[in-house]
């Protein structure tokens, strides 16, 4: 099987597991092309802020960007641009571990999903990818946190 019939029929699988059971409030589910047919490569996803976080009430959508050469490598993950984290760059690029050096070929979709709500309430100062982000998380908390609230309710749930 060539390497982007290996990254498909994954992505096929992790598609059929995440339709029997997949976290509350998570939304992930492959792109659909202009001819109806489903483009397993882009997936449109939302991750939900967790309860009890400032994050919490934000449903904040993130795109999945398989290349052929998954699961050899990970997926390129980007919220809108100009998500207010520490963790994204303006771009809305990902800087998370397990999609860089901590990468494995068996890691999911829904392990992906749930690093990155994970990430949203638990940033990794030594690891910035803004710098207004980190500058207000590491010297004004208070302020870091009233932005992150706002963010949220940006992105309200979509039901």
């Amino acid at each position: 099987m060539a390497s982007g019939g290996v990254a498909r029929a994954r992505l096929a699988e992790e598609r059929k597991s995440w339709r029997r059971s997949h976290p509350h409030g998570f939304v992930a589910k492959p792109a659909t092309l202009p001819d109806g047919s489903v483009n397993l490569m882009l997936w449109n996803c939302i991750v939900p802020g967790k309860k009890d976080t400032d994050w919490e009430g934000g449903h904040f959508p993130l795109t999945l960007h398989f290349t052929e050469d998954y699961p050899s490598r990970p997926p390129d993950c980007k919220f809108p641009a100009g998500f207010f984290h520490v963790n994204v760059y303006n771009t809305g690029s990902v800087c998370l571990s397990i999609l860089a050096d901590a990468w494995k070929p068996s890691i999911t979709v829904r392990q992906i999903l749930i690093g990155i709500q994970d990430l949203l309430d638990n940033p990794n100062p030594a690891s910035p990818a803004q710098n207004l982000c980190y500058v207000l998380f590491t010297q004004n908390t208070p302020e870091y946190k009233n932005r992150v609230r706002q963010q949220a309710k940006r992105y309200p749930p979509l039901v």
